[in-house]
């Protein structure tokens, strides 16, 4: 199954009750259709978007009643590293409480493990998105970015200040050599459109090329 065909499957058989509006359907079914085609077999996408298996069902059970079958099939999480747990916990500190706060605080500190742009981490389709899923559920996180960084980097930037050390090398940061790394463009190709892209008759899908 590719990526679009990942995400389509969910959309298709979202809940008719009233529910999360368009914006976070279409953010939890980028995340899980993005994971599920980077998974070697459907039996590993918890290990790749986050949830434990259990969890994972509770949000399909919730958003996406009529999923595809391979979104049903997933085993349990890999472990997760201290960076993953560090990301997900400052996340949930600043959750504002949402019924998907809780799920997405797991899949974006995941994602967040990826080398890609956080957005593209995501399967979303460019940094708009993400800064607005942010604010919807974590809202006094995404107040705290008023300059404007780079999210990935924003993250590492508070977790590195909660324990105690610093992150940058000069007090202001338009004094410092790597000023782009933390504020430049956050450009690029949608992963979940790269990764959708249909393989040759008989060939197995492109792998998802890593860049940075």
């Amino acid at each position: 199954m590719t990526a679009d065909d990942a995400y389509e499957g969910l959309m298709a058989g979202t809940a008719r009750s009233r529910g999360p509006d368009a914006a976070d359907l279409h953010a939890v079914a980028s995340i899980l259709a993005l994971a599920l085609s980077e998974a070697a077999s459907p039996g590993d996408l918890p290990a790749h978007c986050g949830l434990e298996a259990q969890a994972l069902a509770e949000l399909l059970g919730s958003l996406f009643p009529a999923a595809p079958p391979e979104f049903r099939s997933g085993r349990s999480s890999a472990p997760r590293s201290v960076e993953e747990d560090s990301v997900r916990s400052l996340l949930l500190a600043h959750s504002s409480a949402t019924r998907l706060a809780r799920p997405l605080a797991a899949m974006i500190a995941r994602r967040a493990m990826e080398p890609d742009h956080l957005w593209q981490d995501l399967g979303l389709r460019n940094r708009k998105e993400l800064s607005a899923l942010l604010t919807r559920h974590f809202g006094q996180l995404a107040a705290k970015n008023t300059a404007n960084m780079k999210w990935k980097r924003f993250f590492y930037r508070l977790i590195c200040e909660d324990e105690g050390f610093v992150l940058c090398a000069v007090p202001v940061c338009t004094d410092c050599a790597d000023f782009d790394m933390c504020f430049g463009e956050e450009s690029g190709e949608a992963r979940l459109a790269r990764a959708g892209r249909a393989a040759p008759s008989g060939q197995p899908p492109a792998q998802v090329l890593k860049m940075r």
